[in-house]
């Protein structure tokens, strides 16, 4: 049974204006943690896929449970949403949207949630998450903007070759550090680009990332390209870049 303390948790829905997305604005979930006090500055945790992140990730309930029972500093969590049917296009990074999406999170929402939210400013305490393709959004967007993210969570990332062209090409990387999961069931998943072994590409894309001095935290354990899987691991992931307070 779940402890009731963890479902007593401030979650904010809001929204944000956008000149780069097609729809004009996006919405967002906020968690602030037990305990937000304006005053202070809070580690950010930004996910892709952000509906799903708080719905079937229960990010929000994991988040106070390692805030409450295991002394984790606090920190907010901002969830993304994103309308499915452009989710490829937004997420890929030769996808006709993605341009715009990065210059969104980059230009239009990193600024908006560290003008609204006690959020801290520097990278070491930006986090960007995703699961599947928006483990690859989220890697692009540090990519392309190294100055602000350099610490991604990548939950069974969907690494295609394109976006391991781009990797390859990308010059010193050894100030990003990235969590990166995949489950060894996901050796022939179908996508909509065809059938992908998740495992070999999750293992080329870490060697390519450490060629360039990224340092990756990376696991290989049993499980299906789900979220029953992914919710298992969010723990230990917000734990690599979040520590406790004491």
């Amino acid at each position: 049974m779940t402890d009731a303390r963890y479902m007593k948790r401030t979650i904010v829905k809001d929204e944000v204006e956008s000149r780069y997305l097609p729809a004009g604005k996006r919405d967002l979930r906020v968690f602030l943690p037990p305990g937000y006090n304006e005053v202070l500055s809070y580690p950010v945790v930004y996910c892709q896929d952000g509906e799903d992140f708080f719905n079937f990730g229960r990010v929000a309930t994991i988040a106070t449970q390692l805030i409450l029972d295991e002394g984790i500093e606090p920190f907010i969590i901002v969830g993304v949403d994103v309308d499915k049917s452009k989710r490829t296009s937004e997420y890929s990074p030769d996808g006709e949207l993605h341009d715009g999406y990065v210059r969104f999170f980059a230009e239009e929402l990193l600024p908006y949630i560290e003008g609204k939210y006690a959020a801290r400013r520097q990278p070491a305490d930006r986090i960007l998450a995703g699961d599947s393709l928006g483990g690859t959004a989220s890697l692009h967007i540090a990519l392309r903007h190294p100055n602000l993210f350099n610490r991604i969570i990548a939950l069974s990332g969907a690494f295609y070759p394109v976006s391991q062209s781009i990797a390859s090409q990308a010059g010193d990387l050894s100030g990003m550090e990235l969590f990166m999961i995949v489950g060894l069931q996901e050796d022939a998943y179908e996508t909509d680009r065809g059938v992908f072994n998740f495992v070999a590409i999750n293992r080329e894309m870490k060697a390519i990332l450490e060629s360039k001095g990224a340092t990756t935290y990376y696991g290989e354990h049993e499980g299906k390209h789900v979220w029953g899987f992914w919710q298992k691991h969010i723990p230990a992931s917000i734990k690599t870049f979040i520590k406790p307070e004491f």
